[in-house]
């Protein structure tokens, strides 16, 4: 490589850096966490275990052994019009998951979850914790877009959960970050606003919970935003712990 070139790619990076940093001050995110780091140089977390109640077969033990045994799945009338089922993406062994609520038509179209505005807009959040897209695992609590992006129905998240219990016994996270309140009422099983639910830790199948808002209401309000990496916050504490 050049010495014109790698100029020119790192000038470019810290550019969009810089960028990136101005952003999250504007937002309130007053500091960027710093991971500890073991002598390897790797981020040292300590995972620990967690028991979910069996939910598929025995032999499925991995999360592409999963993917592939629900695809074509008809648990629910969802599966009459979507596109592709969006399962999960990310580290299969991630400390943190992120679960949100339903994939929407970016998502449907790609298999992929939280691909728009949302999602970029998580991925800077992660930033701020020093996390990326591969070091987490993000999924949502239903597998299929609802018709026009509306609201999931009971029966459909019914439906779908024992597909996240499966996600969470495979993976083994130590926390679990839901966002918005349809993730959280589902795994909380409790109907508070998403205002009450949020920064207080909760559990679910023995995992430690905690509800913040959806990345998209953040867009449509970004006074919210202090509030999120308040409750972010919180979780890096947690792992650091």
């Amino acid at each position: 490589m050049s010495s014109e070139k790698l100029y020119h790619e790192c000038h470019t990076a810290v550019s969009q850096g810089r960028a990136l940093l101005e952003d999250l001050q504007n937002w309130g995110f007053s500091e960027i966490y710093q991971q500890p780091q073991s002598e390897s140089g790797r981020a040292d977390v300590e995972v620990t275990g967690v028991e979910l109640s069996s939910v598929a077969s025995p032999s499925i033990v991995s999360l592409a052994d999963l993917e592939s045994s629900i695809q074509g799945c008809e648990k629910c009338p969802l599966c009459q019009s979507r596109n592709s089922i969006v399962f999960g993406q990310g580290n299969p062994g991630a400390k943190l998951v992120l679960v949100g609520e339903a994939p929407g038509r970016e998502e449907d179209k790609r298999g992929v979850p939280f691909v728009g505005e949302a999602g970029q807009l998580l991925e800077k959040i992660l930033y701020a914790m020093r996390l990326k897209r591969e070091d987490v695992y993000i999924c949502n609590i239903i597998k299929c877009r609802p018709p026009n992006n509306r609201d999931p129905q009971g029966p459909e998240i019914a439906a779908c959960e024992t597909y996240l219990q499966h996600q969470l016994r495979i993976i083994k996270p130590c926390i679990i970050v839901t966002l918005g309140r349809f993730a959280a009422h589902a795994l909380l099983q409790r109907n508070d606003p998403i205002s009450r639910l949020r920064g207080h830790w909760s559990e679910y199948q023995n995992i430690p919970v905690m509800p913040t808002y959806h990345p998209a209401y953040l867009l449509r309000n970004p006074v919210g935003k202090r509030e999120v990496w308040s409750d972010m916050k919180q979780v890096i504490s947690r792992l650091k712990d």
